[in-house]
């Protein structure tokens, strides 16, 4: 088919019955060929159609740092996005080149988490993957072995984070967005690592699909329907998935061990692939995943074992899988809070002071300056509510509060007295009514 701005508003309109309307487009902009058109077409539709006028759009540049000229690459994208009158930004990232995965398949995991952080509620993630893109993913998951996700290739929407991951070039081959660029005089960047044979998409591209087409001229259509019936069959397992997952409580950031050791293998590694996918977290490789089924379900309550990979990590405690995000700062930090906020760390969240709440904290302990500070071990107090005083250990095994945040938690201070810990508890002598409550705002799971 012919590419233009037109069969490109048709795509989006379809796309628009499972997604409904975006409240923005978010572009994947490398600055070449493919994702220059993209952003291209859809500048003028813009421009010409009201139906897009009042949508905001937004390139995001993802700098992988793999190649000396990337920051030419950076300036060159964000002067075409100018030009297109389209608001631009650009994120560095780093590639984990030590994730056992390889560069591309890594450089892919990074991209693609900046993209997810990045975007709000209902929108839509633009990718300017194509037909022949298509052709290269199925061919080069069928030599790695995977599985059907994988034979089913790039699929053209489906749920990323708070929006959508949607792909409106899916059915478009490589020679229609040259001719588009070609007679639209449009200028983009060539990586020179897409002319490099070491790697296997490039060897693919360069040497065994053009080999095939020689043979079969429209190999990529028919690999595209190979696709199409894998996905088909993936859609299955994702719908077992759901399945599987609401049976386990529903909720995707932790999961019963007892109700994971009831399945079968194939449908632990279903639903745990399933869960880390809902939650934004990079999958792990088949050996990891192995290492999980392993390692951890089947290990002894008292024990606390761990398997990460770079971007996810999962850990067992009690009676519960936990699947994590890994950057998360090691400690807390010690300093004195100025004002009514303080940052906890990466990942952390922070900690909020809200005056006016029914009961808190003494007004006038904030007016002597309070500590933050993190668990040493041995604390104790008297939460409030309670007759005795107690030892911080001991209130965090009771309230089942996991291990690996035990020693994140902020203890809060006024002098040398311990005021609260984090908001789980508040000292009994250091409450009012009304009080300053006591906010942990982006607190990560402690149960």
């Amino acid at each position: 088919m012919t590419f233009s701005a037109a069969s490109l508003a048709e795509h989006l309109e379809e796309f628009e019955q499972l997604a409904g309307k975006p409240s923005r487009y978010v572009i994947a902009f490398s600055g070449g060929l493919d994702s220059t058109v993209l952003l291209h077409a859809l500048a003028e539709l813009k421009k010409s159609d009201p139906r897009y006028g009042n949508t905001p759009v937004l390139a995001i540049h993802i700098d992988h740092g793999l190649q000396s000229e990337s920051h030419q690459w950076r300036d060159a994208c964000e002067l075409t996005a100018a030009d297109y009158e389209i608001e631009f930004r650009s994120l560095r990232v780093t590639v984990a080149m030590d994730s056992g995965k390889g560069t591309e398949a890594s450089a892919r995991d990074a991209r693609y988490a900046a993209l997810h952080a990045e975007l709000h509620s209902e929108d839509w993630l633009l990718s300017a993957h194509h037909r022949d893109d298509q052709a290269e993913t199925l061919l080069l998951n069928l030599i790695r072995g995977s599985g059907p996700a994988g034979v089913a290739g790039i699929g053209d929407v489906r749920r990323f984070g708070p929006g959508w991951l949607v792909r409106p070039m899916l059915n478009v081959d490589r020679k229609d967005i040259l001719q588009y660029a070609t007679s639209g005089g449009l200028r983009w960047v060539e990586d020179p690592s897409n002319t490099d044979h070491r790697f296997d998409r490039n060897f693919l591209r360069h040497e065994i699909l053009p080999r095939l087409a020689s043979r079969w001229p429209d190999i990529a259509v028919r690999l595209q329907r190979s696709a199409g019936h894998a996905g088909e069959a993936s859609q299955l397992l994702i719908d077992l998935a759901e399945i599987d997952l609401k049976g386990l409580g529903s909720r995707s950031a932790r999961l019963p061990i007892d109700g994971l050791a009831a399945l079968s293998k194939a449908r632990q590694r279903n639903v745990i692939r399933y869960a880390l996918r809902d939650r934004g977290l990079s999958t792990p490789t088949a050996a990891q995943l192995e290492r999980v089924l392993d390692e951890i379900i089947p290990a002894r309550v008292d024990e606390q074992p761990l398997v990460s990979w770079s971007g996810a990590s999962v850990r067992r405690y009690r009676n519960r899988l936990y699947l994590l995000a890994p950057d998360m700062s090691e400690v807390i930090e010690s300093a004195a809070i100025s004002g009514m906020e303080h940052e906890l760390g990466v990942g952390l969240g922070l900690l909020r002071l809200e005056p006016g709440a029914d009961l808190g904290l003494s007004p006038a302990l904030l007016d002597d300056g309070l500590m933050i500070r993190p668990r040493m071990g041995g604390e104790e107090f008297q939460p409030f509510g309670q007759a005795h005083t107690r030892k911080v250990k001991k209130l965090l095994q009771e309230e089942g509060v996991v291990p690996w945040m035990r020693d994140r938690l902020p203890l809060l201070y006024a002098g040398e007295r311990l005021i609260a810990v984090g908001d789980l508890w508040l000292a009994d002598d250091a409450v009012t009514r009304p009080g300053v409550a006591v906010r942990w705002i982006g607190r990560p799971a402690l149960h």
